[in-house]
């Protein structure tokens, strides 16, 4: 399995070995647009793997502070009481770069940037740009993608499709 995100078309394809479509899925990328330096808000491009695979058989809506769950299950309530955290929900594929010099070591480390795949809000918008630098997607997509992929999946993340 390989993964293709296209930031244009803000969507997420799995792809078999042949480079077939198994399935796609809408995402929400940087609302800073792309970019590969660290605290730049950007979505990193170019090659990469998923270093991690982080919440398995964890409840949807579970709450992850730095890959950690909080014991927090996401609410409208919840929601209320913190407005201006990030959410990271349900799942965490940790990306890390293949690319030295472009996403890996340095000031452009996409790993080191705590870049990732994850669940959201089912609030959060997707098929438009709205995060802070990581691949957004529902739950449930997310939940079926974490369940196909496994750690050292490539993951390619292109400007266009």
């Amino acid at each position: 399995m390989k993964i293709r995100i296209g930031i244009a078309s803000q969507t997420l394809s799995l792809l078999d070995e042949h480079g077939g479509l198994v399935k796609a899925y809408s995402i929400s990328s940087s609302r800073f647009g792309t970019g590969e330096r660290s605290g730049s808000f950007r979505t990193p491009r170019g090659l990469h793997v998923i270093r991690a695979k982080i919440g398995k058989d964890r409840p949807v809506n579970t709450v992850f502070v730095r890959r950690r769950p909080t014991g927090e299950i996401y609410s409208a309530e919840l929601s209320e009481k913190f407005p201006d955290r990030d959410w990271i929900l349900t799942r965490i594929l940790w990306l890390s770069g293949l690319e030295p010099g472009f996403n890996r070591h340095g000031e452009v480390d996409t790993m080191k940037r705590y870049i990732y795949i994850h669940g959201s809000p089912d609030t959060a918008e997707m098929g438009k740009p709205g995060s802070i630098g990581c691949i957004r997607m529902r739950n449930e997509d997310l939940i079926d993608l974490f369940e196909r992929v496994e750690a050292g999946t490539e993951v390619e993340i292109l400007e266009s499709d």
